[in-house]
């Protein structure tokens, strides 16, 4: 992935310098065995590779490779394999770097096959194994230390730490007197990897139990990276270079997770005695690198450039001003490093370094980093530099010139996206740190002109929803078009566009005969009673609430959002509504006008970026359905990633016959014929086209807690993709209608209702009915009967589901919106 590879570039390839220039020197030693010309190609690699030339690289080391391969002299097969992987990753490329050293260290695919996915215990197990069958000479320790690089870079942090550990250990036992100083390092990196990640999700997903799982593994994770570190500079072989490269890294993480403790009372409290070993120790650690910059010197140029950037970007983090100029000076060495190899991107870095230290000149800084990224059209850098440049314009009021720089960057990230999303786990949250910004920032750029295009705000709401699904998904392009380009719709819907740009709430209506109309409100406003509202619904009291509780910030948020455009919308129908993250969490149709809900007048379908499947009605010849639930207590419940307090779902049995009834077909999975083999098996021989699931599920903003309970192990939105792959190969049409009957999203997060649009995108299904909260299994029963019985007489889906609430409404039994509003509608509504 360029983006991430970009990051990991500059922040973390110090994890790779020693094993640079390793092979080559190896294979020198063999020089009266091989031809001068292999020897030249690997030198010429190196060089190469020191100035960014990684695809010249990479042909020198394959052509020496050859060279070896004819020869038959596996070391130098393998030295120059090692070496290919290293230009591979320099590319961004790493599931291919993996494979190489897979062959360097003649290990099988068929026994071991990395992903970029989360792998299972059967696979660590599967790694283990094949990592003692690896003969321990040094090449092939070195493979095993470049494996562990590159499995972190993938996002596989705990497969990488087993294939470091095991080569500290065969290391430690077969080469007694072998340094292991850079074994250390790349534990230490690896380490520091999983405190990131967690360090990220900390801030973006809210879910207050895995807050606190999360928080025990970030100083857990921080403590044993530094403790790596610090065996390194414990060592007396260690080389100078690698040292620096500990101490440059233990500096970013001590003052990463001094910051943390800071900005964080709660936690700060629980670990005041960490708080102060680690601000101790900051203050000792600079002036040491500063003592001994000539250990900067003893690294090739441009890892030592990097090594550069990378402290003086750590000093920028510090408070001291006197260290900020010192900053400023390392990165103007690494520039001229930069400029004497001709190393463009790296240069683009330095300029755009020296943009961030130097907020007087940072236009021409950020101008010039811009120049060196397009001219290697390196766009996944260029982004972030017409990024900085249109947040600046955008301060100095040049509208027209942010704009155009926003537009710019918006372009790159989608050039890339491909890249971006389908190589690292950590991608979600690297979108939510740098990506969505600009989208956000771009909009809000658009709204603030007088002559503001409601038009291209829509269009580039449109782009930011679906890239955020995707990245989320970690997929590829998803097939979704924009609701404008649909043809032949006999009645088209109105669109209400909700968007949060933080200060304001735009609300957007796309009216049938395509005009649009715009209200904007104080954003402070909303949030309160969208939070007070949240906090109501996502009660586990929530059946016993009095209703005039719900509906008075119900009614809030109805004249707030609603009332503005009132009178733009009809009288009746059906409202498609484009929520933004704060709303996905909430029913529409429970906003109240002081009379009635929202639900009474309107059937409602979500989008995701009003962009969905072309919507088609389902004829009633059609109602094929798989039907699959579990009405016991399954061994899936006991999954380390399934939530607490699972429970039997005692009415299953009589949802799952109310549904048989109503479907021209079925094929009913219940208990433990329900299992993931036997729902794969189905979906892949037989043409479905509905898949309704009554068992347990959970929603949230983490892909890998959005997950299904089948009887024998839950099913992330992830592994769902798998499965319906193989229903795509029998089933043209795909899966028309997916039902999750039982489903929750994560309590106290807001963006958990991502993982329903994620689970319908994933089921590539064209309407997808879900629940917000888990809701009585006997009305849900009903709602369910009335649902598919409306269906089976023609009504459209989204209708369908309302008259279905509406009866539930109607009922005295169950008229309280615990049991009709947590059911929605994401997708088409026809």
């Amino acid at each position: 992935m360029k983006i991430t590879r970009r990051r990991y570039l500059f922040c973390g390839i110090v994890g790779l310098i020693m094993a640079v220039g390793k092979p080559s020197r190896l294979i020198a030693q063999s020089g009266n065995q091989i031809t001068q010309k292999a020897e030249l190609l690997t030198e010429r690699g190196h060089e190469l590779l020191n100035q960014g030339q990684y695809l010249l690289a990479l042909e020198a080391w394959k052509d020496a490779t050859e060279i070896y391969r004819q020869l038959k002299l596996d070391e130098g097969v393998a030295g120059n394999l090692i070496n290919q992987n290293l230009a591979l990753q320099g590319l961004g490329l790493y599931l291919n770097a993996c494979d190489v050293l897979l062959s360097a260290l003649k290990i099988d695919k068929s026994n071991y096959s990395p992903t970029f996915y989360p792998t299972r215990n059967n696979s660590k197990k599967a790694l283990s194994t094949v990592i003692h069958r690896v003969k321990p000479t040094r090449v092939n320790l070195l493979g095993l230390l470049n494996l562990g690089d590159v499995l972190r870079l993938m996002g596989q942090l705990d497969e990488s730490e087993i294939v470091l550990k095991e080569t500290l250990s065969l290391t430690q036992q077969v080469i007694p007197n072998q340094d292991i100083s850079s074994i250390f390092l790349s534990l230490g990196n690896t380490k520091q990897s999983m405190y990131e990640r967690s360090y990220i999700q900390y801030k973006w997903i809210e879910e207050v139990i895995y807050k606190k799982e999360t928080v025990a593994k970030m100083q857990r994770d921080a403590l044993l990276s530094l403790e790596y570190y610090q065996q390194v500079n414990n060592l007396a072989k260690a080389p100078i270079g690698v040292k620096l490269q500990a101490q440059i890294s233990s500096l970013r993480l001590l003052l990463d997770f001094d910051k943390w403790l800071k900005t964080a009372p709660e936690i700060n409290q629980r670990f005041p005695a960490t708080k102060t070993h680690i601000n101790q120790q900051i203050q000792p650690l600079i002036d040491s690198i500063i003592k001994n910059s000539f250990s900067f010197d003893e690294l090739p140029v441009s890892q030592s450039a990097y090594a550069k950037l990378n402290f003086a970007d750590s000093l920028s983090k510090t408070s001291n001003k006197q260290l900020q100029s010192v900053a400023i000076q390392y990165v103007k060495s690494a520039l001229q490093a930069a400029q004497r190899i001709n190393n463009q991107l790296l240069q683009s870095f330095c300029w755009g370094t020296l943009g961030k230290l130097n907020p007087e000149k940072s236009q021409a800084y950020f101008k010039q980093a811009l120049l060196f990224a397009q001219s290697i059209q390196a766009w996944d850098v260029a982004y972030q530099w017409q990024q900085q440049l249109g947040d600046l314009y955008s301060q100095q009021g040049k509208s027209q010139e942010a704009s155009g720089f926003y537009e710019a960057a918006i372009s790159n990230l989608t050039q890339v996206r491909a890249n971006l999303l389908g190589s690292n786990p950590d991608t979600q949250f690297f979108f939510y740190e740098k990506v969505e910004p600009v989208y956000r920032n771009y909009m809000r750029l658009l709204l603030a002109d007088s002559r503001s295009n409601i038009k291209k705000v829509i269009q580039i709401n449109e782009e930011f929803k679906t890239t955020e699904l995707e990245n989320y998904l970690q997929c590829g392009k998803l097939d979704i078009i924009p609701l404008n380009e649909f043809k032949n719709l006999q009645t088209p819907p109105t669109v209400v566009h909700i968007i949060d740009l933080d200060n304001t709430v735009e609300v957007i209506v796309q009216l049938s005969d395509g005009s649009l109309k715009h209200h904007s409100v104080d954003s402070n406003i909303v949030k309160a009673s969208v939070d007070n509202l949240l906090e109501i619904l996502q009660s586990s009291r929530l059946a016993s609430i009095n209703k005039n509780l719900i509906i008075s910030p119900s009614q809030a948020l109805y004249d707030l959002l609603i009332v503005p455009i009132k009178t733009y919308l009809p009288p009746s129908g059906t409202l498609v509504l484009t929520l933004d993250t704060s709303f996905q969490s909430l029913p529409i149709g429970l906003l109240h006008d002081g009379k009635d809900y929202l639900l009474k007048q309107y059937s409602i379908a979500q989008t995701l970026g009003s962009r969905i499947r072309p919507p088609k009605f389902l004829p009633k010849e059609q109602l094929r359905a798989l039907i699959a639930g579990l009405s016991k207590i399954s061994p899936s419940f006991n999954a380390l990633n399934a939530p607490e307090g699972l429970k039997a779902l005692l009415k299953v049995k009589e949802e799952v016959e109310d549904v048989k009834k109503q479907t021209t077909y079925s094929k009913v999975l219940l208990n433990e014929k329900f299992t993931s083999e036997a729902l794969e098996q189905q979906l892949s021989t037989n043409d479905f086209s509905i898949l309704h699931l009554t068992t347990h599920a959970q929603f949230s903003s983490d892909a890998q807690r959005t997950m299904f309970f089948t009887w024998n192990k839950p099913i992330t939105v992830l592994e769902f993709d798998n499965l319906l792959k193989l229903n795509a190969q029998t089933n043209k049409n795909g899966i028309e209608l997916l039902v999750l009957s039982a489903c929750q999203t994560a309590k106290g997060n807001k963006r958990s209702a991502l993982g329903i649009a994620g689970v319908a995108a994933q089921a590539g299904a064209r309407s997808t009915v879900a629940t917000l909260w888990k809701v009585d299994a006997d009305s849900t029963a009903l709602l369910m009967e009335e649902f598919y019985r409306n269906l089976k007489s023609g009504t459209p889906k989204a209708e369908a589901l309302r008259q279905a609430q509406l009866n539930l409404m109607a009922n005295s039994k169950y008229s309280h919106p615990y049991f009709w509003a947590s059911f929605l509608l994401v997708g088409g509504w026809l």
